[in-house]
């Protein structure tokens, strides 16, 4: 996790310039359900681009190379996935940091905190670079790399580091300008990189021959440029001004800004936490099975991805629904604070609604677009989607509450959230179950997980609404 067209904060500057008060601000005075499709949509298109990234790269080999090549993809992703966490973590923070100086009307505070964004961006993607190159091989064998994929995985580490600079400005900057007013531009950033990657891939992989290695060099063009037009929009932000001043570092704008944006980066983290321990189990139980060390990697790892474009859908609709909550949370307007968070709630839910039901009811046909591999992959591919990810519904309401602490400035809560699924729960079952059920417990993790972080969200959501509601009466 995040990722809506012109209106609003292009109106909110004009207001600020014009030194009104910030409950005149269209956050706080305009219909809740015009400002989600306003802010999250854009939102959902950018996020969801941003996952299609390596499902793309995935169908692409799947159909070239095998399920070799594709559990060589899966096996680099977490590092993928760390770089996203730092990328969310300074751009969520910055945005939110963002929304809630407008709401208290502190526009000196607001330049800071996107400044100060946009420059450890930069440095963090640099040094993500060189950590890639210097420590490959290591990386590899913590993340379970086998004898059999090795070689694919090396050649796609190797070049998809390259584009790491360009990838973290290019998701940092995304939530700055969608906070910012333009949500149409952060849409267009990712999208146009995505059609440039779904381009190049069968180009790369078919005609050029190239293998994993075209797939990632496909990937890092559209990242390049995908980054280049991120860039390209610091001078044209709406609510702040850049300035030298803005861009010197300062410890304590820093520590708000990950303060603020510490639950999207757990959440990533944890992510590459269970990625690691999935890779490392399914070596070990899948060897012991009769599937293998190498369909378990390759299935698995797909399924998760797939079901990351409904995640992302939940993600850009908390997302969308973030400036709204901060806005209004600053500016005491807190009957719209609950409001909007109800909204996206209901959203969520018929979203990962209709995700369910595809993925118990058609998961074949979306094993297909990776490949037409053996029966054993095939019916492990089924296993995972009807087990693993078979309460899914329950993501929704976590994900938007964890959302929802970090946008009114309740960081602990936040991380609370997004620790419980993936290392509260996740991680223990995994490591426990298998050792009753094989390979099969690993599947078992999955909605064991989802069903205690949905009863957690429950209690921590309820304690907060009452006392929001007390706030409002007083």
């Amino acid at each position: 996790m995040n990722d809506t067209e012109n209106i609003t904060l292009e109106q909110t500057n004009n207001i600020q310039t014009q030194e009104k008060k910030p409950e005149q601000n269209p956050l706080g005075t305009e219909k809740i359900s015009k400002l989600m499709k306003q802010f999250a949509i854009p939102c959902i298109i950018s996020l969801v681009v941003s996952s299609l990234y390596n499902i793309v790269d995935q169908i692409f080999i799947g159909q070239g190379v095998g399920y070799l090549g594709n559990a060589a993809t899966n096996i680099v992703f977490p590092f993928i996935v760390i770089t996203m966490a730092f990328s969310l973590m300074i751009g969520d923070g910055a945005s939110a940091y963002l929304s809630l100086s407008l709401g208290k009307n502190d526009k000196k505070s607001a330049n800071k905190g996107i400044g100060n964004g946009i420059v450890i961006s930069a440095i963090l993607g640099i040094a993500f670079l060189v950590l890639g190159l210097v420590f490959r091989e290591g990386l590899l064998k913590l993340f379970g790399v086998t004898q059999s994929s090795y070689e694919y995985a090396k050649v796609y580490m190797t070049y998809i580091v390259l584009g790491m600079p360009f990838f973290m400005m290019t998701n940092s900057l995304n939530s700055m300008i969608r906070a910012d007013g333009s949500p149409a531009y952060a849409m267009a950033t990712m999208l146009v990189g995505a059609i440039l990657n779904i381009i190049l891939d069968p180009i790369a992989i078919f005609v050029l021959d190239m293998g994993v290695k075209g797939a990632a060099i496909a990937t890092i063009i559209g990242q390049v440029v995908s980054g280049l037009m991120s860039f390209l929009y610091i001078q044209k932000f709406r609510t702040v001004t850049i300035t030298k001043e803005s861009l010197k570092l300062e410890r304590k704008t820093l520590k708000k800004i990950c303060s603020l944006g510490i639950s999207s980066f757990i959440t990533q983290i944890a992510i590459t936490i269970v990625l690691i321990v999935i890779n490392q189990m399914l070596t070990k139980y899948g060897a012991q099975s009769k599937y293998g060390s190498e369909i378990p990697l390759s299935a698995l790892g797909i399924v998760m991805k797939v079901n990351q474009i409904v995640n992302s859908i939940v993600i850009g609709i908390a997302a969308g629904s973030q400036p709204i909550i901060g806005f209004n949370f600053g500016a005491k307007q807190y009957d719209r604070v609950l409001k909007t968070y109800g909204f996206a709630i209901k959203v969520g839910l018929v979203i990962t609604a209709v995700g369910t039901l595809i993925f118990q009811l058609c998961p074949q046909v979306i094993i297909r677009l990776f490949g037409q591999e053996n029966e054993l992959y095939n019916e492990f591919a089924k296993l995972c989607f009807r087990i693993f990810i078979a309460l899914v519904i329950f993501n929704s309401f976590q994900i938007i509450s964890g959302i929802f602490f970090q946008a009114i400035g309740n960081p602990v809560k936040a991380a609370i959230l997004s620790l419980s699924r993936q290392i509260g729960f996740l991680v223990p079952a995994m490591l426990l179950l298998p050792k009753f059920f094989g390979i099969n417990g690993i599947l078992y993790a999955g909605p064991t997980a989802d069903c205690l972080a949905f009863i957690l969200a429950v209690t921590l959501v309820s304690i907060e609404v009452k006392k929001i509601r007390l706030l409002s009466k007083s």
